[in-house]
């Protein structure tokens, strides 16, 4: 009996202060985006959506996964304050190189696609200077928030996420009250928490490592080599994440593209679980004797696929709350809100799956290319056949491409288990 208290009373603790610190920051992130449903009207809501479905491509451009390396590359040296600040030197150098690449492409890119929208030019350069703002501050974010998880300063890292989402909830509700809602206002409040964040974690960062960072081109190297296997994925997937925007975009009107936003908010019922990936899930996954992997595999992965399942049920069955949720200007989506909940579901499932592969390095070139391949063409097959200017062929469309990513995750995890990890090269101290 000691022995099980002993085991399971951290555990314990910890997801204790992750759903109560982070489950008020999410509850507060999802109200956030859920009143800017509601009372924003459609040809604002579809310039909101536009914003942020663009820097979410964006934020994982200037990235590609680059931040993830932190914590296996530091191991169990989380007490070398100076391996620890070089690397992130390092990440910094590689995330500067990132941006000066990226953000001339989005500067071309953003205006031809929105080009069949009644935007002014005016309107469109001021989203693309806030997502340029946002997208850089969302990195500086990443890089020292990572800090923060590998040092162990999770109070800290949860407290700024807490203060950020409250912070942002209470400006919207005083702009509101002063009638100074629009689109541009709940986009600029939205900016600002991540701006917050970004600069907090830069402070903390910096208290807790007390060093200065050297940069390395071995440790360049082995963020690269630990990166380069999911990078072309990475790539893909940061703009599959929000392809069923872009594609509603180029091909639907204003209408078309506030539904998808809208709809795709449900998918945030999921968030809170899926932050626990790179908090609990990946950190314990990574530490796990062998002995004991694959049952903890298992168990894992019921769980995320019961999870799913029984909000995808509950959205086909009883689809009235979630769309109470989104507002009277989405009440008819009925059918539409069980596609949306049924993508997000598999997407959290396979969220799940990739940190734990990513955590046991189940990491090969493989998988990556089959996951591309098949669904690149699963979508050829969709653009063919169907006319994606209407709402419920665009959330098909993210389904089937969805199942194919799953079902290649699916198979990854089969052969990490009987191949084994890849094995690395890491950079000397």
């Amino acid at each position: 009996m000691q022995k099980w208290k002993a085991f399971l009373a951290p555990k314990l603790r910890r997801i204790a202060e992750f759903f109560g610190s982070q489950g008020i920051t999410t509850a507060g992130n999802l109200i956030y985006g859920f009143l800017c449903v509601r009372l924003l009207p459609i040809s604002g809501y579809a310039k909101f959506a536009v914003v942020f479905g663009f820097l979410g491509t964006l934020t994982v451009l200037m990235d590609i996964g680059f931040t993830k390396t932190l914590l296996p590359l530091v191991g169990e040296r989380v007490n070398d304050c100076q391996l620890i600040a070089d690397y992130v030197a390092s990440l910094r150098q590689l995330a500067h190189w990132l941006y000066a690449a990226v953000a001339p492409l989005l500067i071309i890119v953003f205006p031809l696609a929105v080009h069949r929208q009644p935007w002014s030019w005016q309107t469109v350069a001021a989203m693309v200077s806030i997502i340029l703002v946002a997208g850089w501050m969302a990195r500086v974010s990443g890089i020292y928030g990572a800090v923060l998880i590998v040092r162990r300063d999770r109070p800290v890292w949860y407290r700024v996420q807490m203060i950020s989402s409250l912070g942002t909830l209470f400006l919207l509700g005083v702009v509101w009250y002063v009638h100074w809602l629009n689109a541009f206002s709940c986009i600029l409040i939205n900016v600002a928490g991540i701006v917050f964040c970004g600069t907090a974690y830069y402070i903390r960062a910096q208290r807790l490592l007390g060093v200065k960072g050297n940069v390395s081109r071995e440790k360049r190297k082995a963020i690269v080599h630990l990166t380069l296997p999911t990078i072309p994925n990475t790539i893909f997937y940061a703009f599959q994440g929000q392809i069923a925007l872009f594609l509603i975009t180029l091909f639907g009107g204003i209408g078309g593209i506030a539904a998808v936003g809208a709809l795709s908010r449900l998918s945030r019922l999921f968030v809170l679980f899926s932050q626990m990936n790179p908090l609990l899930l990946e950190p314990y996954f990574a530490s796990l004797p062998k002995a004991r992997l694959k049952r903890n595999y298992l168990v894992a992965v019921a769980l995320a696929g019961s999870f799913g399942a029984a909000v995808t049920i509950l959205s086909r069955l009883f689809p009235g709350p979630f769309l109470w949720i989104l507002g009277p200007q989405y009440a008819g989506f009925r059918f539409e809100a069980f596609l949306a909940i049924s993508a997000a579901s598999m997407g959290y499932i396979n969220g799940v799956l990739w940190t734990v592969h990513s955590a046991r390095k189940f990491v090969y070139w493989w998988n990556n290319l089959a996951n591309m391949s098949l669904t690149l063409l699963v979508q050829a097959i969709f653009i063919w056949k169907t006319n994606l200017s209407s709402v419920d062929s665009v959330l098909l469309f993210n389904i089937a491409a969805t199942g194919a990513s799953l079902t290649v995750s699916l198979l990854c995890g089969y052969y990490g288990f009987t191949r084994g990890p890849r094995e690395l090269v890491r950079a000397s101290a």
